[in-house]
């Protein structure tokens, strides 16, 4: 009678307009005021619970990441990236869009952040050459949800909090799920193009691929750094949260320059000699070579005894010098100019973007358009958190009055099983999702259903892939 009464007073909230965070906080209250033994107190304790859980301080600097990502160019890089790796198929651009919703989607964590990045390309090309508004829609609204489900994913910390189990199986578990949604999603873009005569856009050539994956490479290494560091043992993933922030909020100021004091400037201009091109861009290749080497070899050796630095930092070394002369003896021979002359004319080359770097650093970091993505993303951090620690109070209003074990006794009773209890559990999230944010949804149900699926025997990490994809 008590849940009866808990949800009713929930629906109502909903059905006379109020947001879900303040319908299902203020349901909470007014239950434990008049119809339950608890103490008020557990309201401001449950509260203030949801801002110090440590896994769920993930989450502001993922959308903290996802905010400089969509600023600073990386979506648009990685669109181009994917128009020419798949552009050449029939309905090619848009399996595109779901190729860059994918990629963005390991950038970001967030559905909402891929489909405002990607869609607000995408849908606009789409409908350039020809695809309906209502076609291109859909495709960024189904390939957006791929951020749910591609790690690293917000909701996927969302359950792991709700449930204590590991982060980092999570988003391993995401993987394969995620690929199979995409590569599904292409497959089916590719029978209706075909159908329906979509247009394919040219073949340009693996160059085109090698200079598209070249633009988006740094923020595609991000996915290396994030999975590689977690994986390696390096960091957690709330520590890997804030290593993709501040590396995002570092490339879109001074590697692309979409945003600060450098926007609009290049890393080679025009004026630049040729010479000088070739030996500044070979030394970046060779610098860039090192720079993750050593960050892949520190991933893959993290625990081990038997690698020294020493040892890494020669190999990567060696093979960054190679790259850079190798790039720089082939070019410059193109121009009839020696290796060396490459390389001392590119000196000027770095010592002016050295400079340029060093006086916009703390303006660029301290400037109006750094100040202002990181506001959005506070707001955003603050919506979410807010129906987050809502949901975790009625959660716990839940918890105190047993309704998790009655339901548990009631489903072992009727004769459940593993099955019968996941279809349930679908449907349900199903009818859930029509009304509240996953992630609340998530912190209200998983207490629910997860005791009963440990009695079931359904494996956790199995059951938080279902609830994130449903």
């Amino acid at each position: 009678m008590e849940a009866l009464i808990l949800f009713a007073m929930v629906l109502g909230l909903l059905f006379i307009g109020l947001p879900v965070g303040i319908a299902l906080g203020l349901s909470s209250i007014l239950f434990i005021t008049f119809f339950s033994h608890d103490s008020l107190s557990s309201v401001a304790i449950s509260l203030f619970g949801a801002g110090q859980h440590y896994t769920l301080l993930a989450i502001p600097f993922f959308i903290l990441a996802s905010a400089f990502m969509s600023t600073g160019g990386v979506a648009k890089r990685l669109i181009n990236f994917a128009i020419a790796s798949v552009g050449h198929f029939r309905g090619g651009l848009a399996m595109a869009s779901v190729l860059a919703c994918m990629m963005f989607a390991a950038l970001s964590g967030s559905s909402p952040a891929t489909v405002v990045a990607i869609g607000t390309i995408a849908i606009a090309g789409m409908r350039q050459v020809g695809y309906s508004k209502e076609f291109a829609s859909g495709i960024i609204a189904n390939a957006g949800t791929l951020g749910i489900l591609i790690p690293p994913s917000i909701v996927m910390v969302v359950y792991a909090a709700a449930t204590n189990v590991s982060v980092g199986r999570m988003f391993l578990a995401g993987v394969i799920p995620g690929l199979l949604a995409g590569g599904m999603l292409m497959l089916a873009i590719y029978v209706v193009a075909r159908i329906k005569g979509l247009p394919s856009e040219p073949w340009k050539g693996f160059g085109a691929i090698v200079r598209g994956g070249k633009e988006a490479g740094w923020g595609l290494f991000l996915i290396v750094i994030i999975m590689g560091g977690i994986y390696g043992g390096v960091f957690t993933p709330t520590e890997a949260a804030v290593v993709a922030a501040v590396y995002s909020m570092l490339i879109a100021l001074f590697v692309y320059r979409d945003m600060g004091p450098l926007k609009g400037t290049t890393w080679v201009q025009e004026s630049d000699r040729p010479a000088a091109r070739v030996g500044f861009n070979g030394s970046v290749y060779g610098v860039s070579f090192f720079l993750v080497w050593m960050i892949m070899s520190f991933f893959a050796t993290a625990d081990s005894e038997t690698v020294t630095a020493g040892g890494r930092a020669l190999w990567g070394l060696i093979l960054g010098l190679g790259i850079a002369f190798f790039y720089i003896f082939k070019r410059g021979h193109d121009l009839h100019e020696s290796m060396l002359h490459c390389l001392l004319a590119g000196l000027p080359v770095w010592r002016r973007n050295l400079v340029a770097v060093v006086r916009a650093f703390f303006p660029a970091l301290f400037g109006s358009e750094t100040r202002k993505v990181i506001l959005d993303g506070t707001k955003t951090t603050v919506m979410l958190m807010f129906i987050i620690a809502n949901a975790l109070l009625f959660a716990h209003t839940l918890s105190s009055e047993r309704i998790p074990q009655v339901v548990t006794e009631w489903m072992l009773g009727v004769g459940f099983n593993w099955f019968t209890f996941l279809i349930a559990v679908n449907i349900l999230l199903l009818i859930g999702g029509q009304f509240m944010e996953p992630s609340g949804l998530l912190v209200i149900v998983a207490p629910v259903v997860f005791p009963i699926a440990m009695e079931l025997g359904v494996d956790p990490i199995h059951l938080g892939i279902i609830m994130v994809v449903n």
